[in-house]
């Protein structure tokens, strides 16, 4: 079939799934393949369950005239998305980086969604299947969209530019994250960078945190930028307060104003700044600015303040690399509180360099005080440390709970697959 005949029927069904569990009458079936699965065992039962159609591209009985063949459904999915995106002429602002993505991407969303129609990704659907996905779902009426790009591999950012045609770009951070996917720290920044690649040869704007230099250098070439700061840029502030949630004192960009937020960290800093820029660009009131974002309330384990008892608990467990980590850990140090308490998962991903990073955290944790150190799994198991160690979260758990804390915080963190939001359910 044609594109431009399946973007038609597209149009009449426009709910697209690739989970036959959550098809509903008139979805369009998309059957995707993976290591562990394919969707082309599954497309009768899709039908059955009432979708219009399903796209499948492997040789099936077609006895009810409702499946599209095409060579590959994957690459269908992503060339159908970039149909989709070139029917709008409407800012797509696109966003990457190793740490904070999609922090910045909901916070940016949250301001412009006060004044336009704002698309933007669903939780972190920033992959392969996710970033088209999210295209699709973007209504003819929409103003904006917002899409979160994620990668652990270089060409991974261009492949998504390639269908995403963003017009605005945003890399929030180059850290050590998917170090063994990237191949190093340089890797990373290659990697990172091929957002500015694509806004570079196709005259588009940035938005840049111009205290990092490497992102300056990195981000030659783009004339058209609006830059955030804590020093010098178009919109400039500084962390006001950051004990238990963040406080920032904006100076320039905006009128002078604090604005007292609900995240946890004084690595959030660059996302809130980063929002206003892109709001004062877009020329939000100020006063919607500030009330998104300090309405905003994180969530999906994302720098969560929580409180369980008389205990605080921090839970940042929804991903983890030496970045990220060694931020969270010195922040929680700079808290003035009586009793503190680590729990803290293995870092993946990291190929060669892994236990030297985790060797790094076990040195940067050693350099302060804590009521107690817990780590759990991955290559924290491989090195000598004088913590307690479980190889698992369900084992850490069932730790915690023999515990009696009182007045105490804990900060809780680790990568995806150590589930350590587990500990405290």
């Amino acid at each position: 079939m044609q594109l431009a005949d399946l973007y038609k029927i597209y149009l009449e069904f426009p709910s697209i799934q690739t989970d036959t569990r959550k098809v509903q009458k008139g979805d369009l079936f998309f059957a995707l393949k993976g290591p562990n699965f394919n969707g082309n065992l599954f497309a009768k039962q899709a039908l059955e369950k009432g979708a219009a159609y399903a796209v499948v591209d492997e040789a099936l009985e077609d006895i009810t005239g409702r499946l599209i063949f095409v060579e590959d459904v994957l690459t269908t999915l992503q060339e159908l998305a970039r149909f989709h995106r070139e029917t709008f002429t409407i800012p797509f602002i696109a966003i990457t980086g190793s740490n904070g993505k999609t922090t910045t991407k909901e916070l940016v969303s949250a301001v412009l969604s006060t004044q336009y129609k704002t698309a933007t990704t669903e939780g972190n659907l920033n992959n392969h299947i996710g970033v088209p996905l999210t295209i699709l779902k973007i209504k003819p009426d929409t103003e904006l969209a917002v899409i979160e790009m994620g990668a652990n591999h270089q060409k991974e950012i261009e492949s998504y530019c390639s269908y995403t045609e963003p017009t605005h770009g945003i890399i929030a951070n180059c850290g050590k994250a998917h170090l063994e996917g990237f191949g190093g720290e340089a890797g990373v920044r290659k990697g990172k960078g091929e957002l500015y690649d694509y806004l570079r040869a196709h005259k588009g704007m940035t938005f840049l945190f111009n205290d990092y230099d490497y992102l300056n250098e990195m981000s030659q070439g783009i004339t058209s930028r609006i830059e955030y700061s804590t020093t010098n840029g178009d919109v400039v502030g500084n962390i006001e307060n950051s004990e238990s949630y963040l406080s920032v004192k904006i100076t320039k960009g905006i009128d002078p104003i604090s604005i007292h937020t609900s995240l946890v960290g004084d690595y959030n800093l660059p996302n809130v700044l980063c929002a206003i820029a892109v709001g004062a660009y877009f020329k939000v009131p100020q006063e919607k600015i500030v009330a998104a974002l300090e309405s905003y309330q994180p969530t999906n384990s994302r720098s969560q303040l929580m409180q369980l008892g008389t205990n605080h608990i921090i839970l940042d467990a929804y991903n983890a690399n030496p970045t990220s980590m060694k931020a969270a850990i010195e922040n929680f140090a700079k808290m003035q509180v009586d009793k503190k308490i680590l729990m803290l998962g293995g870092m993946m991903e990291l190929g060669p360099e892994s236990l030297h990073e985790h060797e790094g955290i076990v040195s940067l944790i050693q350099s302060y005080h804590w009521d107690a150190v817990v780590v759990v799994g991955g290559d924290f198991g491989r090195i000598n440390h004088p913590f307690i160690y479980f190889n698992t979260s369900e084992e850490a758990k069932t730790w915690f709970q023999q515990q009696v804390f009182e007045n105490t915080y804990l900060l809780v963190k680790g990568s995806r697959s150590m589930q350590m939001e587990k500990i405290i359910q």
